[in-house]
């Protein structure tokens, strides 16, 4: 029979949160944006009231950890499930304040009207309404006294009957005494034992990842810094998104303005860039293999613990070491000239905008790649070099689409044995052969996905190689990604349906070009035959019907450019699977045209 791994045990109310407050129990999500809304805290109350069951809470009591004088210290309690619950109620009934989604600070204000046993987000008509107690938290402060409250509501509603409502008042002072079940798990269990069990216990089976369990490891800790580490990767995130943000960030949490970290991430507040911004996982996935030389992020928990590998047992000095050596990473991340440094790169191989990072995992390695080649002294230009052709081989291969924890791990301490330069050119020889070009970069072209890597990396390609949209004179693929020009069909969408071919087929990536909007009205659903005749009538002194390229030469160099095949100005084939064909082909030399010029 296999052993059982926790124990299941009813506590009231009262007892949790008084775990909580003398931090007996870790609540990591009290130091995060609180998402419930008001109405949400109202029924958690009401439910409560009403002797109904409000789920359970998990907890996962850490290891125990050998301090440095030789004792051991018992692990705390971390509530991994139940922490938006347990914040309500800190909120509503003990009046602590809560960080709003907004970096706002406000009190949750829960009203109760003894006469309709009915609970109520506070608000300007309950407070003039003194049938109304505006806030149940008077029920539950250290001075609370409910047979003066009981006093003063009836003086105040004389009309009411007294011992109805001292039953009624009483019988909310008593919600705390309900008891919700605490599932504790073992502490020797693994963290992907410990996640399996949260997602199948959790009825909305969301996912817990790694990195919620390092964010919930760091914020918990407050003798080594972690909780202001935790607060810094936070609003870092946010304040990428949401630069506007940080006047409240500033003025809503004084004690962090006071710290080394706002400081560091100020010039976030002027910038108003979305090529990369970056989730708290990004931060924690770039600063631990960056630092650590390990990709899997189960190894940052149990590091932050204290573990040590050789011995299997905790050490604080392990955990010491590690909060360190984390918060250098998460320092390096945040850095302005590193940040900068990053999007120019990627911004100098051709991907401009944010609608051309579809690979959040390669643009984080890309991070590691450059902060690791700083600290091998490379050269900048060399940096620069590895960074932008290791980033397009990711993007063309699907590096890290798969299993990106073991990639990192792979590539990371590869990089440590052989350094940055030997490895990324060892392994980009090895993943992108000639036979690649020729074979199967030509099959993964046949795809009708717009946001396939492969198109992805052929726009990037036109933009580095500086080539002009089709048909343009001097508005570049550049000019027309940043402004969102038109992804122009050269056999129009409408010509190939009524033709009868589906979506897959008309949709072809090989079928795209970015083009002008006006060209791409101009064209409309003609047939490419009878489009590349006017085109090859306005380069012999006719009427410009499409864009204003009049020179052959112009025109010829222009089709080149977007890899159409040059025989159909000549009034070629037109046969739509054959032009596919060539135009992959194309496509695929251009790409690989690009990489190498990146070298």
């Amino acid at each position: 029979m296999a052993t059982q791994r926790y124990s299941v045990t009813p506590h009231p109310v009262d007892t949790l949160l008084a775990w909580v407050k003398s931090g007996d129990i870790a609540i990591p999500e009290i130091q995060r944006p609180f998402v419930w809304d008001a109405t949400k805290v109202r029924n958690l109350l009401d439910s409560l009231y009403q002797g109904y069951p409000v789920g359970y809470l998990i907890s996962w009591r850490n290891p125990t950890v050998k301090l440095k004088d030789g004792s051991h210290s018992a692990g705390k309690r971390v509530l991994i499930d139940g922490q938006q619950r347990v914040t309500a109620l800190m909120a509503s009934l003990l009046g602590r304040e809560v960080l709003t989604k907004d970096y706002e600070t406000v009190r949750i204000r829960i009203a109760f009207h003894p006469g309709e046993e009915r609970f109520e987000v506070h608000n300007p008509a309950i407070a003039r309404d003194a049938a109304w107690i505006d806030d149940v938290s008077v029920f539950f402060g250290p001075d609370a006294d409910l047979i003066e409250l009981i006093d003063q509501y009836f003086t105040q509603n004389p009309t009411t009957d007294r011992k109805t409502i001292s039953r009624i008042l009483q019988k909310v002072g008593k919600i705390v005494n309900n008891h919700v079940g605490l599932i504790e798990l073992a502490e020797d269990l693994d963290i992907e034992t410990v996640t399996e069990i949260f997602i199948r216990v959790n009825s909305a089976g969301a996912v817990l990842s790694q990195a919620d369990f390092a964010m919930s490891k760091i914020a918990v800790d407050e003798k080594f810094g972690g909780n202001l580490l935790r607060k810094a990767i936070d609003y870092f995130c946010h304040l990428a998104v949401a630069p506007e943000y940080f006047s409240k960030i500033e003025k809503g949490d004084p004690n962090f303005a006071q710290s080394e970290f706002l400081p560091k991430m100020r010039w976030l507040k002027d910038i108003n860039d979305d090529l990369y911004d970056p989730t708290y996982t990004d931060m924690l996935r770039v600063a631990f293999t960056s630092e650590f030389g390990r990709g899997k992020l189960q190894d940052l928990v149990a590091l932050l613990s204290g573990r040590n590998f050789e011995t299997r047992e905790y050490e604080e000095a392990i955990t010491e070491k590690s909060f360190a050596q984390l918060k250098s990473g998460i320092d390096a991340f945040m850095s302005k000239t590193h940040f900068d440094r990053l999007t120019m790169i990627l911004r100098s191989a051709g991907f401009i905008t944010s609608a051309l990072i579809r690979s959040r995992n390669a643009v984080n390695f890309a991070y590691i790649l450059y902060l690791r080649g700083r600290k091998e002294n490379l050269p900048a230009n060399d940096i620069e070099h590895v960074v932008r052709r290791w980033y397009a081989m990711s993007v063309l291969t699907g590096r890290y689409s798969g299993s990106p924890e073991t990639t990192f791990d792979v590539d990371i301490r590869q990089i440590t044995d052989r350094g940055v330069k030997a490895y990324t050119e060892t392994v980009i020889e090895n993943e992108l052969p000639d036979t690649f070009w020729t074979g199967m970069l030509l099959q993964e072209m046949d795809t009708s996905s717009a946001i396939s890597p492969y198109f992805i990396a052929y726009q990037a390609a036109q933009v580095n190689l500086g080539d002009k949209g089709f048909l343009s004179t001097d508005i570049t693929v550049r000019d027309l990604l940043i402004s969102r020009g038109d992804k122009h069909h050269v056999f129009p969408r409408k010509y190939l349906q009524r033709q009868g071919l589906n979506r897959g087929r008309y949709n072809q990536i090989a079928n795209f070009v970015i083009a002008q909007s006006e060209i791409n009205i101009a064209i409309g659903d003609k047939a490419p035959e009878e489009y590349f005749r006017a085109l090859a009538e306005q380069c012999n002194g006719g009427k410009k019907y499409y864009g204003g390229i009049t020179n052959e030469a112009e025109m010829r160099a222009n089709l080149a450019a977007n890899c159409i095949p040059d025989n159909m100005l000549d009034g070629g084939s037109f046969d739509y699977e054959d032009f596919l064909a060539e135009r992959r082909r194309l496509m695929a030399l251009k790409i690989k045209q690009w990489v190498e010029e990146m070298s």
